[in-house]
């Protein structure tokens, strides 16, 4: 067992999950950062340095206690710090930001000496999936699998995305939480929706394995969760069909929402970005458009 530290800092990407159809399985790891810095502390129960929502502060104390039942210690208390530019509730993988970066603060103060693979699926237990997990701790494009049974994390095949490659991603001034936002999908779906779906995840899948690019044109289709998340979300299927008819490859809803994100090549992302926003402002939607590439390092201790 390694000694441990007694302040560290840990890098996490932000992410998008689902990716289109892959919902639940796919994910990419995008160039927006949070920062979580723990420091050793006398007592039982993590602390924040300053003054933090009680959401954030109930997600930091749920992962701390998992992280000592899980590596058989007795609860520690430490002080803690979220700083950073990915957005709350915005379907960029925010939450995993935090929940990464204390699982591996901790590993880190404490010497316990997990691995990667072990970060993910301590993670993907709060998350319930293991989408923006593997892609905010491992990075790159990240195709995940868990037991079909259980739905426990087996493991991840990860592939490099170059800097060729633009996502831009347009957020509107609106929170989505992803609990509220999974409500509203169906108990069921139509059999060849299912089968349409699993032909995009597929199909786009394998476009960023072989590098051909050009094959994510419009491959993004998704029958599974889209069409009932994006009609709650004003401006964003207008957003999307704005971007593609701007230049670029495709596009999806960014996790649950509420951002949305196209897929281009770096010549045509301001242009696309541009289109996006007009398509929100329309509307009357107050939004923020980023250019932003894949982060293929994912998480960086400091």
């Amino acid at each position: 067992m390694k000694p441990g530290r007694d302040t560290v800092t840990v890098r996490v990407p932000g992410s998008t999950s689902n990716c289109g159809a892959g919902f639940d399985t796919l994910g990419l790891a995008l160039s927006i950062y949070n920062r979580v810095t723990l420091t050793r502390a006398t007592g039982a129960a993590p602390v924040p340095e300053r003054p933090a929502d009680g959401r954030a502060q109930a997600m930091v104390a749920e992962t701390a206690a998992l992280f000592f039942q899980t590596a058989k210690r007795a609860p520690v208390g430490f002080r803690y710090r979220i700083e950073g530019e990915v957005p709350p509730a915005r379907g960029l993988g925010s939450s995993v930001t935090v929940i990464a970066g204390v699982l591996a603060g901790l590993d880190a103060l404490h010497g316990t000496g997990w691995t990667r693979h072990q970060l993910v699926a301590t993670a993907t237990v709060l998350e319930g999936h293991p989408d923006n997990a593997s892609a905010g701790i491992l990075g790159g494009f990240t195709v995940s699998r868990c037991d079909p049974a259980t739905g426990a994390y087996l493991d991840t095949v990860r592939i490099d995305v170059p800097a060729e490659l633009a996502f831009v991603v347009v957020s509107p001034e609106v929170e989505l939480l992803t609990k509220e936002s999974r409500a509203v999908l169906p108990a069921t779906l139509p059999y060849f929706d299912a089968v349409r779906s699993i032909n995009s995840a597929a199909y786009l899948t394998a476009a960023f394995a072989t590098g051909d690019f050009a094959k994510l044109r419009h491959a993004g289709g998704d029958f599974m969760h889209e069409p009932y998340r994006l009609p709650g979300i004003r401006g964003a299927g207008a957003a999307l069909a704005a971007g593609t008819a701007a230049g670029a490859y495709t596009g999806w809803l960014s996790g649950s929402g509420s951002s949305v994100l196209c897929v281009s090549g770096r010549a045509a992302a301001e242009k696309v970005a541009a289109a996006m926003r007009e398509a929100f402002t329309r509307e009357a939607v107050a939004c923020v458009a980023r250019v932003l590439t894949a982060d293929n390092a994912g998480l960086q201790l400091g």
